[in-house]
């Protein structure tokens, strides 16, 4: 029987182990079965060397069975081991420093004992880390991102785009925030209204009051910061969900990826340059020049990607209203219902689980 014998190689040291444990335990009863043979018979028969079946022998008669088991191949002295009494110091020096790194550590050992051979800046690491005196990291759960949107802009209304333009201030010093609303497919500029920041309490008036004008669109991409998206379950925010719950899908582009939005975001260059550039005197002066700049950008310039038509000739209403209330939410029969309460969480298998302020009540 030939098997491998190179020790530097993992399998073959799982194989050999094996080996030699099979070898022993046959050679045991191979003595009572066939006593007319010799040692060295023995092991010939069985594919092993005298050497090896000596050794298994040797181990059955002293320790009997159990001596056949695999033993620990962890090494009885470690040559390269730090010495206790420098374990020990380093350990003295963190517990009064606990914000020292291993570097000062080292270095204020160095200069108490200048003969002592110390560690490295890794091995003192492992060793503050062994004693548990290297605080853990909080785990912060990662969120996920669906990628790259990929719904088709095919006709009026199936997504709309939504971005703050920047803020900027007026000549009164106060900060203007304009939140600019467009239809994908026809370009058309649906609203531009300059608010004083991006709160939900100031950004959903300004949808309420487009979809009551313009119907429901299928969808609405923005990017990933307040208000349309937070750092929670699902990146909800208090205004994606109320858009779910009218059964409109938000889109969110990839972080750091705006040309994602490149049709929005060409929008936003237009409109700085022709309304901000300088700035109103007022917000309200400024909300004047938006109105402005909505008309003309809509009914009287034409568009090139439109073949030279305005937005104005390829929008439509949507056909999907406004609900006068908020229609009940509903699920599937196999799924367990728990109510959100007012701190953000539920109670689930009698335990606290935290969910997100967004879905309270829900």
């Amino acid at each position: 029987m030939a098997w491998g014998r190179d020790r530097g190689d993992l399998t073959g040291q799982c194989l050999l182990a094996r080996q030699q444990h099979e070898d022993a335990q046959r050679l045991e009863g191979a003595e009572g079965l066939f006593p007319e043979l010799s040692i060295t018979e023995l092991c010939a028969l069985y594919g092993v060397s005298r050497k090896t079946g000596d050794k298994w022998i040797e181990r059955s008669l002293t320790s009997g069975p159990p001596g056949l088991e695999d033993r620990s191949r962890t090494p009885c002295s470690r040559p390269n081991q730090t010495p206790q009494h420098i374990v020990e110091a380093i350990i003295e020096v963190r517990c009064r420093h606990p914000a020292w790194g291993a570097k000062k550590l080292l270095s204020i050992l160095h200069k108490r004992h200048p003969s002592w051979a110390l560690p490295g800046r890794s091995t003192v690491c492992d060793i503050l880390r062994r004693h548990g005196l290297v605080p853990q990291k909080r785990h912060r759960r990662h969120l996920g991102h669906p990628g790259t949107p990929t719904t088709l802009m095919a006709a009026p209304n199936d997504v709309w785009s939504a971005d703050f333009n920047g803020q900027f201030k007026t000549g009164d010093g106060l900060y203007c925030y304009p939140l600019t609303v467009a239809d994908g497919y026809s370009r058309f500029l649906l609203g531009c209204q300059a608010l004083s920041s991006t709160r939900v309490a100031e950004a959903k008036p300004v949808f309420t009051r487009l979809f009551k004008e313009f119907g429901l669109p299928k969808h609405i991409r923005t990017d990933n910061g307040v208000p349309f998206a937070t750092n929670t379950l699902g990146r909800l925010s208090q205004l994606s969900a109320w858009w779910v719950r009218l059964g409109i899908f938000p889109e969110l582009i990839e972080p750091g990826k705006p040309q994602q939005n490149g049709r929005h975001e060409r929008l936003h260059r237009t409109l700085k340059a022709e309304t901000t550039r300088p700035p109103a005197r007022t917000r309200r002066a400024q909300q004047r020049k938006f109105d402005r700049f909505r008309e003309e950008f809509n009914g009287q310039r034409p568009h090139e990607a439109l073949d030279m038509r305005t937005p104005t000739t390829c929008y439509a209403p949507s056909p999907r209203p406004l609900p006068p209330k908020l229609p009940p939410l509903e699920y599937p029969d196999r799924f367990e219902v728990r109510y959100v309460s007012a701190n953000g969480g539920i109670r689930w298998h009698h335990q606290w689980v935290n969910v997100s302020h967004v879905c309270v009540g829900a």
